[in-house]
């Protein structure tokens, strides 16, 4: 399991991580909703958007997407997360569970298209997304 920063961008991630990228260097990868699995789960609206993000260079290790949550709106705070990816999924449900006992729930972790994947706000407020692959 690794620790890393995902950013939360407003329907500018693709331009952003361009940016940084121009700042940085390194490789930059980037899946836009209608090109991956989860497309038919998600309106015309949101087709355009970036699905994941990731950015790798010598300096930078940045995930983000665009903000696809339907019921909650961008906002100070909520835009940058821990995010914790690579690991078992045993272990992933662990931290998961330890994470969320005194914390808010906002994305259950359920296996989607991508992975296991699952969000919450920990008791002092911070917001941690998870990703393990599924074998």
């Amino acid at each position: 399991m690794q620790l890393s920063v995902y950013a939360l961008f407003d329907g500018q991630c693709q331009s952003a991580m361009t940016f940084y990228q121009q700042v940085f260097g390194g490789e930059l990868s980037l899946v836009k909703v209608k090109d991956s699995p989860v497309q038919p789960m998600f309106p015309d609206a949101l087709q355009e958007r970036v699905l994941n993000a990731r950015l790798v260079s010598t300096e930078v290790d940045i995930s983000a997407s665009d903000w696809l949550h339907p019921t909650q709106q961008p906002a100070s705070g909520n835009t940058l997360c821990l995010y914790l990816r690579g690991g078992s999924v045993k272990r992933t449900r662990e931290v998961f569970d330890l994470l969320a006992a005194k914390g808010t729930v906002t994305d259950p972790l359920t296996e989607q298209p991508i992975g296991l994947y699952g969000a919450l706000n920990d008791v002092f407020g911070l917001r941690w997304m998870f990703h393990a692959v599924v074998e």
